[in-house]
């Protein structure tokens, strides 16, 4: 059997265990996936012990995604992109890095929600890791323009700077919660930490356009204050990030074992276990 795992500092909240064990018995791979607690300074070590045990694979979780990026001998152009690895694989070249949290979200959002991006006004809040790690798979899918808000506005424009060259032809702008002024947007991503807090980033009600999505990268049993206060504001459809958190795995998956799960059948029972709490 082979051995994979998800390392972080906390774990033993995490549904990831039982997600890939579920991708494994659908597509029939012999591999097991545990949690591994890694002391705050121990990282590395932590991953290197699980590789000297034959563990093929980890999966990297806060607050370590950073640490991981370093620790990688090899990286793909979208955990460059991202500054941060989620994802690890343990190859005879030594030990290769990935990012699958942007295209988490972005796979969420168009093929579970079925809200396509492409020729869609985005508005993507926040500019920490989070909003970092989505940027290339939303540039990819071709909106019509692409905007970065924050609390702080110079770091939104330092991010839009510094992915302003692999935009290309997509409109990529940035500034504060207080300039996007009665811009509608097709699409709103709250990548932020405020729902951890139950806050809500300081936006105004014009930003959602007739029909908008509003989408926040953290979930609970219940609707986040972001989504409450934007069903308030008028967009038009909500989710939470429970989906991103099945597509991530599931492009993990992929890098690891060489074939893509079907998400669905393990989408549904995990809304449904969440919320009946």
């Amino acid at each position: 059997m082979d051995r994979y795992a998800l390392i972080g500092h906390p774990v033993a909240h995490s549904k990831s265990p039982a997600i890939h064990a579920a991708f494994a018995a659908q597509t029939g791979q012999a591999m097991t996936y545990e949690r591994i607690l890694a002391p705050l300074d121990g990282f590395a070590d932590t991953v290197r012990a699980f590789i000297a045990e034959g563990g093929r694979g980890m999966n990297v979780t806060v607050p370590f995604k950073l640490e991981a990026f370093a620790l990688a001998d090899h990286l793909s152009p979208r955990a460059r992109a991202a500054g941060a690895v989620n994802t690890l694989s343990f190859r005879n070249d030594g030990i290769h890095g990935d990012n699958t949290d942007g295209v988490g979200v972005v796979r969420d959002l168009i093929v579970n929600l079925a809200c396509p991006l492409a020729g869609r006004r985005v508005l993507l809040l926040g500019a920490g890791g989070a909003a970092r790690g989505a940027l290339q798979p939303l540039i990819e899918a071709g909106p019509s323009a692409l905007h970065i808000a924050n609390r702080t506005a110079a770091k939104a424009v330092e991010l839009a700077e510094q992915f302003h060259a692999m935009a290309g032809t997509v409109p990529l702008t940035a500034g504060g919660f207080d300039e996007i002024g009665a811009a509608a947007f097709n699409v709103v991503i709250n990548a932020t930490s405020a729902s951890l807090s139950a806050a809500v980033p300081a936006i105004p009600d014009t930003v959602y356009a007739p029909g908008a999505l509003a989408y926040d990268m953290m979930y609970g049993s219940a609707p986040t204050a972001f989504l409450v206060a934007a069903s308030a504001a008028g967009a038009s459809r909500t989710a939470d990030g429970l989906g991103m958190l099945v597509e991530q795995a599931a492009e993990s998956f992929l890098i690891w074992r060489g074939v893509r799960p079907d998400t669905s059948p393990v989408l549904a029972p995990l809304r449904a276990a969440l919320a009946g709490g």
